[in-house]
């Protein structure tokens, strides 16, 4: 009994869910409410039109009939006009009606895209909203997916399933109530033939409706894989871990396989089951229509008329079906749609103070910071420093010491759980994120270059005239030692970087040490800014470094030991505290943790 109600919970849940979806895209879609009512109105005129028709043909069969009896073949004026009067109607009729059809297409489909834009335009800030914890935890490939597939989903079954629905309906009602106007006793046959299809048609769609939600989501899951291999595929052919890759690729594959054939298996039941109902109408029809037009009961021209009827009423419930089809598909799209858009935010911080990172002196205080990914599992637990403006400052530790998490949380990626960090003795948290971050140049242990040219990665999102771009850009390219490699490509700053560019991971790594110099904030992070050049071109970098740290706060994350002796103050950190500070001398007398970790790189 138990597990009845709760069986009966779980399904009244799945349908107050799938409610609630179709009710967040309804009031998305607020806005253009007017144009699709538009649009409707236009397919309910056309619906109208093609339900007057089979009428216009009823009476030109008899007129035709009557014609013959009479002596139609011979020319009988008044039979001969009526027909033709008949059938240049329809004509008009039939013209109207296609010129209505386009307008409401055209409509639909302007609405369809229009909110494919917004929807894209939303996930895109969306995104620049959320927290990092929440990028950081989601595949990359997941949010492609909702973008991409999910979002054509949504559009195009809004494009169709809503004006088919609605059409459909009206289609169905009008021609019973035209049926019933011309012989009832065939329009009831016409209607005990299709009841039995509402009914199957229900009970069918509601067994795939959670096929439909696990096709999406193996869908975004299967993209993600995919994303992974193709931007892992040298580390990959490296570890010889092709086969283990394609059989993980093999099962995502498969289980999309199966949630798909499932969904399309119920969904495909729909159209021939309306179509088996379809031809059991006609023959139903046609049988009664047939033994009352011997008994002299009705025209043959009713049979005509209602063998267009009843296509009439048994064509829109294959359309309803397919319909119903890609609402369950548009309903799982929406789903995941707006479980990104409802993702909590960061806060807003416009009414926070405003800083100039032009007059920030560099001076930064980390008091008793306490900080975890989970905050069950603490990673940093009580961390104090406080750091002189001006100062090189490196941190250093083993693996999963919180090296770059501490610097995460300096720029205000992460919020921390605990204390208060300071620039200048204000809080960070007191500031705009973005005064926060436009006081940082950063240079990331993984390059990051985007498509475009090499003066456009140099002056990301930077404000410099038009007539100092040149000097400042060779200046810069020389003090990093790349200028030499830029002269040698066909275009210069002008060549454009993409995927397939001869580029090697040092030379773009030197590409975003030289953005870091432009930027020329008061503040510098180099995570492992060196790790991927070689041993000349470092003493190069490390020479263009320290111009670019002098009389500036810098903090440098290294495991090469040797890069940071010159540092003002080197902190120890291990398991999230620090253990030991000072500079590098001091740290070799202590004989401790450091001196540790120095001497295993040089044992002499």
């Amino acid at each position: 009994m138990e597990q009845m109600q709760t069986q009966e919970n779980l399904e009244e849940m799945k349908v107050k869910e799938k409610n609630d979806t179709f009710m967040k895209v309804v009031r998305y879609t607020k806005k253009y409410h007017p144009f699709i009512i538009i649009s409707l109105a236009f397919a309910i005129g056309a619906v109208f039109i093609q339900l007057i028709a089979p009428s216009l043909v009823r009476d030109m069969t008899n007129y035709i009939l009557e014609g013959i009896g009479i002596g139609f073949v011979t020319g009988e004026y008044s039979t001969h006009a009526n027909v033709v009067r008949t059938g240049v109607t329809l004509i008009i009729l039939y013209s109207v009606m296609f010129v209505i059809f386009y307008i409401q297409q055209i409509t639909m489909a302007r609405v369809s895209v229009k909110v494919s834009l917004n929807l894209r335009t939303d996930m895109g800030r969306k995104i620049n909203r959320l927290p990092l914890s929440y990028l950081d935890s989601t595949q990359v490939g997941e949010n492609l997916s909702r973008i991409t597939n999910d979002v054509d989903s949504l559009t195009r079954s809004l494009n169709w399933s809503a004006s088919a629905i609605i059409t459909a309906t009206v289609m169905i009602i009008g021609s019973l109530i035209f049926m019933f106007v011309n012989q009832w006793l065939m329009a009831l046959t016409a209607l005990g033939s299709t009841i039995f299809g509402f009914f199957l048609m229900g009970v069918i769609m509601g067994k795939a409706q959670k096929y439909f939600v696990a096709q999406q989501a193996e869908l975004g899951d299967i993209n993600a894989h995919t994303e992974e291999y193709f931007t892992g595929h040298t580390v990959l052919k490296t570890n010889n871990a092709r086969t283990r890759v394609s059989g993980a690729f093999d099962t995502k594959n498969h289980k999309l396989y199966n949630s798909s054939w499932k969904a399309q298996f119920y969904g495909g039941l729909m159209i021939p089951l309306m179509f088996f109902l379809g031809n059991l109408a006609f023959v139903t029809v046609s049988i009664v229509g047939g033994v009352l037009a011997f008994n002299g009961t009705i025209t043959f021209g009713v049979i005509i008329a209602f063998m267009l009827y009843v296509d009439l009423f048994t064509r829109p419930l294959g359309d309803i079906a397919q319909a119903m089809m890609e609402m369950q598909t548009m309903n799982a799209a929406a789903k995941r749609i707006f479980e990104l858009l409802e993702q909590p935010e960061m806060s807003d911080d416009e009414s926070l103070e405003s800083i100039d990172h032009s007059e920030i002196k560099g001076d930064v205080q980390f008091k008793n910071v306490k900080f975890g990914y989970n905050e069950d599992t603490p990673i940093i637990h009580n961390f104090s420093v406080d750091i002189k403006a001006g100062s090189k400052v490196a941190i250093v530790g083993p693996t999963g010491a919180g090296k770059t998490t501490l610097v995460n949380l300096l720029m205000r990626f992460y919020d921390i759980g605990g204390g208060d960090i300071t620039i200048d003795k204000q809080s960070i948290y007191k500031l705009r994120r973005n005064d926060v971050a436009s006081s940082f140049s950063m240079v990331l242990q993984d390059s990051w270059i985007f498509n475009g040219t090499i003066k456009e990665n140099l002056l990301y999102n930077m404000n410099i005239p038009k007539e100092l771009e040149e000097t400042i850009l060779d200046q810069t390219c020389k003090a990093v030692g790349i200028d030499y490699f830029i002269n040698t490509l066909p275009n210069g700053y002008e060549t454009v970087l993409d995927d397939n560019s001869d580029v090697s991971e040092g030379q773009k790594q030197l590409l975003t040490i030289a953005r870091a110099m432009i930027k020329d904030a008061p503040l510098l992070i180099l995570d492992e800014a060196t790790a991927s050049v070689d041993t000349r071109t470092e003493l190069i970098v490390k020479e263009a470094m320290d111009k670019l740290t002098s009389d500036r706060t810098s903090f440098i994350i290294a495991h090469r030991l040797s890069t940071i002796k010159n540092a003002d103050m080197i902190l120890v950190m291990n398991k999230g505290d620090i253990v030991e500070s000072g500079t590098h001398a001091e740290l070799l007398e202590k004989e401790g943790f450091y001196a540790e970790l120095y001497n295993s790189q040089f044992t002499n």
